[in-house]
């Protein structure tokens, strides 16, 4: 039988894997809902196997890249986590001060796709650093599986301390200008928007589908807001008309894209969520919106 293609699978599929990914099924409910797919030559194997992430050959940018330092740092976050580390990057031929980004992971640690994307803000101009909320608990432990598990045992609000830490040890660094906003995914979507609500001198918050802050908390954000959604992700979507009518009352700057045709998950290049049109146009958006406001 010729590769599954994402093409073979209709949407059941991916909103079942989407359940899965949010703790929303174990394991072995997910397998067995799945089965009732595995039908006209798709395995259960197969089908497994495409759902799955692949981080083989899936780096857009290598941690070796010539154009990058790129380092493990270790930061201090006394209301979190303690001790974080995180992957710092920015342009190895720099000899000014840059504009910073913190890059928040999903709900699984800082898996290589989150180490890639914080080497992809540094290529287009910017000081990263990618922390992973893991650390407490021995960091990314390799596979994302595991991963959710581990992240599962921390609290939500004490992972949002380990990330605002992050943006406190990027204000104080001597590459950085001291302008920084943030770019998070799904879990990284919420930290985000948190972030925006948390900090009064955040210099912009683009999160990725993810969920929305309190309606009480939203006359908290100052920092501008590029929101990114995923038309067939319901789970997060049924939040944003309260949210935009929220910034809308408050008078918040915000621009928001609904991607048409895309699950939640699709600027991850590392799972067949992945959209290739979507994730460019969100990403190029994001640079965009960064250099406007960081600037």
């Amino acid at each position: 039988m010729d590769p599954l293609k994402k093409s073979d699978l209709n949407q059941a599929v991916f909103d079942l894997y989407d359940d899965y990914a949010h703790n929303r099924l174990e394991r072995r409910q997910f397998i067995e809902k799945l089965s009732i797919y595995a039908v006209g030559g798709i395995t259960l194997p197969s089908l497994l196997g495409f759902l799955m992430p692949n981080y083989r050959g899936t780096l857009e940018v290598q941690p070796d890249d010539p154009r990058l330092t790129s380092e493990f740092v270790n930061y201090d976050s006394p209301k979190g986590g303690g001790t974080i580390k995180g992957l710092l990057s920015k342009p190895a031929d720099s000899t000014e001060q840059l504009p910073g980004i913190v890059v928040v992971h999903e709900n699984r640690g800082l898996n290589p796709y989150i180490e890639d994307v914080g080497r992809r803000a540094a290529l287009a101009g910017f000081v990263s650093i990618a922390p992973d909320a893991l650390t407490p608990l021995g960091g990314y432990p390799g596979n994302d599986d595991e991963g959710r598990a581990l992240q599962r045992q921390r609290d939500r609000n004490e992972m949002l301390e380990d990330f605002i830490a992050a943006f406190e040890y990027l204000k104080s660094h001597p590459a950085c200008n001291g302008k920084i906003g943030v770019v998070g995914f799904c879990f990284g979507g919420w930290i985000s928007n948190m972030m925006a609500v948390r900090i009064p001198e955040l210099g912009a918050a683009v999160p990725f589908y993810g969920r929305q802050p309190a309606e009480e908390d939203v006359p908290k954000i100052q920092a501008p807001l590029l929101l990114q959604y995923a038309e067939f992700d319901k789970r997060v979507n049924e939040g944003w008309p309260a949210y935009e009518t929220a910034l809308k009352a408050n008078d918040k700057p915000y621009q928001a894209h609904i991607y048409p045709g895309v699950n939640h998950g699709f600027h991850n290049n590392t799972t067949p969520r992945y959209d290739e049109a979507a994730a460019t146009l969100a990403w190029e958006r994001t640079v965009e919106f960064f250099k406007q406001h960081l600037g």
